[in-house]
């Protein structure tokens, strides 16, 4: 297969991307599992953008600077709000079916945001219908093709470029050649026991990227979500900001209200799991009671739903919630147009690193993200279109740790999860490398996932040791305030340490 362009990833990113591609040649858009399982999917809350009339895009990116607890690339932020309108008016225009108040768009607040620039559709299913608007656009390209795999295994590479990737269809291993590949891989919060993430975000675009040389940077910083469900034998379903933005409580189990429901993500994660060490409780309770159920149906009906599958009804009582992680902050390090340090590999999306959200993401901005810089990625990619088709390449050595998906899951929650330390840090990183690895015969998905969250979780364990402070969704409970000589980005790429500038 030598499509001109090979997209990696089928979610807001990769769909954007693919859009753009369209007009310089033919694009390949390939999913790990299915085309609609994607973290996109799976976002609720909305999407952040100054349209409002009591909006301003400065004002926007002063609290995306603020949220990132002063990590920000301010070039890379002001890119994303500036761009944002104009990527809103284009969804609109192919199809996206915002929420509205009459004629007029509908805005929300969410936790950090200082005015109402939230969008939303179907009152909870934001992702989704913006995910089906540019699938159906993308798909109307008759130069774009979409094909699901079980995974990709590797990215191809000649003489230090990028020529394409691995991919396994179920039963074999087959090489795609591109001119210019773009990981639009997602995030990697599965890597965690605790997690709000689909199962196939395992960190595989950082994992593929770190292993031919590409730097990656902030992986230390890990937002986890405050309110997660937590039902004994139910997924850790993600009960969105919009539910505190709207006027839900956080609860003990006395029923008394223990943290600012607005604080940001990281302070009230730390907020949640203070409460919880101080009674022994299993959990907290968000209540959105007070409401009433006819306003909970009609504001979010899937949550509503899903609540209900799991034997909890919002409308009537609270709902047991428990941290989880959500977004990587960090990611392959790219510039503002999606290049990677690699030459003909792009990233955007989770995956990727702009530093356009610092030490912590607002929230809401993870979907612009996507959008914003996958159009700039796939336009960037254009430059390509008349290079030589190399067909060339290798991908690297197959080596397997031999562990288990539940083994790593573990080291990460237990030593790289919400609060950190020193201690925690050094085991995380003492079991993860002590592992044997074998050299299997054969190239399958299980043993790729096993080596991906392993490179993974190996990079946020040193990275974060590195870290000696705490800073937005970094947290050391020995290092407990941030330090000025940390106000820096972490950088680190195979066979180098890590550094910080």
């Amino acid at each position: 297969m030598s499509p001109d362009f090979l997209v990696i990833g089928a979610g807001v990113a990769g769909l954007r991307a693919a859009i753009e591609l369209a007009p310089a040649g033919d694009v390949l858009v390939v999913a790990k599992d299915s085309l609609h399982e994607s973290s996109s999917e799976y976002a609720q809350g909305g999407i952040a953008v100054a349209l409002s009339d009591e909006d301003q895009v400065g004002l926007h990116e002063d609290d995306t600077i603020a949220a990132g607890d002063g990590l920000c690339n301010r070039s890379a932020v002001r890119v994303m709000v500036e761009a944002g309108p104009g990527e809103i008016e284009k969804l609109i225009e192919w199809g996206t079916a915002f929420d509205r108040e009459g004629a007029q768009l509908a805005f929300t607040r969410e936790g950090a945001h200082s005015r109402n620039r939230i969008l939303h559709a179907h009152g909870d299913s934001t992702g989704r219908e913006i995910a089906r608007a540019l699938y159906r656009k993308a798909a109307s390209l008759p130069s774009v093709t979409f094909r699901g795999f079980r995974a990709t295994l590797d990215l191809l590479v000649d003489d230090g470029v990028v020529t394409g990737a691995v991919l396994w269809d179920g039963t074999h291993a087959v090489e795609v050649h591109a001119r210019a590949v773009l990981l639009a891989t997602g995030g990697l919060g599965r890597v965690f026991r605790e997690s709000t993430n689909p199962d196939v975000a395992t960190g595989d675009g950082v994992a593929m990227a770190y292993r031919i040389g590409a730097e990656i940077s902030d992986i230390e910083f890990i937002q986890f979500h405050p309110t997660a469900l937590h039902v004994e034998g139910a997924p850790r379903f993600l009960l969105s900001e919009a539910l505190r933005g709207e006027g839900a409580f956080l609860r003990n189990a006395a029923g008394e209200r223990f943290t600012d429901e607005l604080a940001p993500r990281d302070v009230v994660s730390r907020a949640i799991v203070s409460e919880l060490r101080r009674t022994g409780a299993p959990h907290v309770f968000l209540d959105l009671t007070h409401r009433g159920g006819d306003f909970i149906g009609h504001r979010f009906p899937r949550i509503h739903q899903t609540c209900l599958r799991y034997g909890v009804d919002i409308s009537a009582q609270p709902a047991p919630v428990h941290p989880a992680a959500h977004y990587a902050m960090g990611g392959v390090l790219t510039d503002l147009a999606g290049r990677t340090t690699v030459p003909r590999l792009y990233a955007a999306g989770e995956v990727a690193c702009t530093g356009v959200h610092g030490a912590n993401r607002l929230a809401s901005n993870s979907l612009l993200e996507g959008l914003v810089f996958g159009a700039r990625a796939g336009a960037a990619m254009r430059e390509w279109k008349d290079a030589p088709m190399r067909k060339k390449g290798a991908a690297r050595p197959f080596d397997m740790p031999e562990t288990t998906e539940a083994f790593l899951r573990d080291v990460a929650w237990e030593h790289c999860g919400i609060v950190r330390s020193e201690e925690g840090l050094s085991e995380a990183i003492r079991k993860l490398q002590g592992l044997a690895v074998a050299h299997p015969g054969g190239i399958t998905p299980p043993a790729n996932l096993v080596r991906n969250m392993r490179i993974v979780i190996d990079l946020i364990a040193r990275c974060a040791h590195a870290r000696r402070e705490s800073r937005g969704g970094h947290y050391r409970g020995d290092f407990p305030v941030k330090r000025a000589e940390f106000q820096k980005h972490s950088f680190v790429a195979k066979e180098n340490e890590i550094i910080f500038r």
